[in-house]
Order: structure tokens, then C-alpha cells, then sequence
């Protein structure tokens, strides 16, 4: 876990970041930006920027290439607000945990519509992953009509015990 002047200045940078993609960036390949997180190494040497894009997949294509023009520009102005002997270098990296989330809810949805028409389903994968790369898992329908996890306690536990077996 970083120190308390490390978060601090990755908070103070995503700050400057943000104002200066809305306010003095001016590129129209810029999209809507939306600054999610800074994390800065224990050195304070590099910096990851994560940013969100509101639009299609072409928007954040152009707003990656503009973000990368603009690099040297935003790392200038962070260096001068910031007054650090090494201003850190920056690196944008589109944050793809809000797509994951949003898939998530989308498979969930899908479930408890399924569940809703009274359908008897013993098994149901979930394609989603996390933002891990871990597949999520499956869900088991009990005899009882609970649904829950593989190897969670109550549900799926006869399920587990008959495949080990």
C-alpha cells in the first residue's frame, strides 16, 4: 500500500490531469475523458493515469492517440504545478473496470430474468471475466431451488463433493 504523500500526489496529479484535458487540451481527437485513478510507483518516477471515454470504440481509439500527443504537455504542466525535482512520467491506460462492471450487471440481469420465468436450469455459466482475467464461475441450482457458488457454504456443496468423489 502507498504512503500517505505517495497518494497524495497521485490524487494531486489526476486533479491537474483532469483540468488540463478539459480546459486547455484542445485536440479534436480528444473525447470526453474522464479521469479514474493515478498510480505513482514508491519513486515517484512513473505515474499510470487511467481515463475512461465516453463513445465508440473509434472515439477512444482517437482519444488514446491524443492523449499520447499530449503527453509531453501534461507532463510539463504536472512538473510545474507540482514543483517536484522529477516531475514523473505518464502513462495513459484506458480503465476497462467500468466495461467489466457494466457486463457484469448486464450478465446478472440476464440471470434473474431467467430465474423470474421459472426455468429449471442446473447449470449456468456466467461469461463474464474479471478485471483479473479469472473467469467468474458457475452458478448451481440446489434441489431446494437455491442457487449460490460452487464451494460457497450451503450452496453447491453436495455438487462439489460428488465431482471430487
Amino acid at each position: 500500500m502507498a504512503d500517505a504523500r505517495t497518494r497524495r500526489l497521485a490524487e494531486r496529479i489526476a486533479v491537474i490531469v483532469a483540468e488540463l484535458l478539459e480546459r486547455r487540451i484542445k485536440d479534436p481527437r480528444l473525447g470526453f475523458v474522464t479521469v479514474t485513478e493515478v498510480r505513482l510507483t514508491a519513486d515517484h518516477r512513473e505515474a499510470k493515469v487511467f481515463y475512461t471515454v465516453l463513445g465508440s470504440a473509434e472515439e477512444r481509439q482517437e482519444t488514446a492517440l491524443a492523449l499520447r500527443s499530449a503527453t509531453g504537455i501534461i507532463r510539463s504542466e504536472v512538473g510545474r504545478q507540482l514543483g517536484l525535482r522529477h516531475t514523473p512520467s505518464l502513462a495513459f491506460i484506458a480503465d476497462v473496470l467500468p466495461e467489466n462492471a457494466q457486463r457484469i450487471e448486464e450478465q446478472a440481469q440476464r440471470l434473474g430474468r431467467l430465474h423470474r420465468r421459472g426455468g429449471r436450469v442446473e447449470t449456468a455459466q456466467v461469461d463474464v471475466e474479471l478485471a483479473a482475467g479469472e473467469p467468474l464461475g458457475h452458478l448451481v441450482a440446489e434441489p431446494d431451488g437455491e442457487r449460490g457458488l460452487p464451494g460457497s457454504r450451503g450452496a453447491g456443496e453436495d455438487h462439489d463433493r460428488d465431482r471430487l468423489a
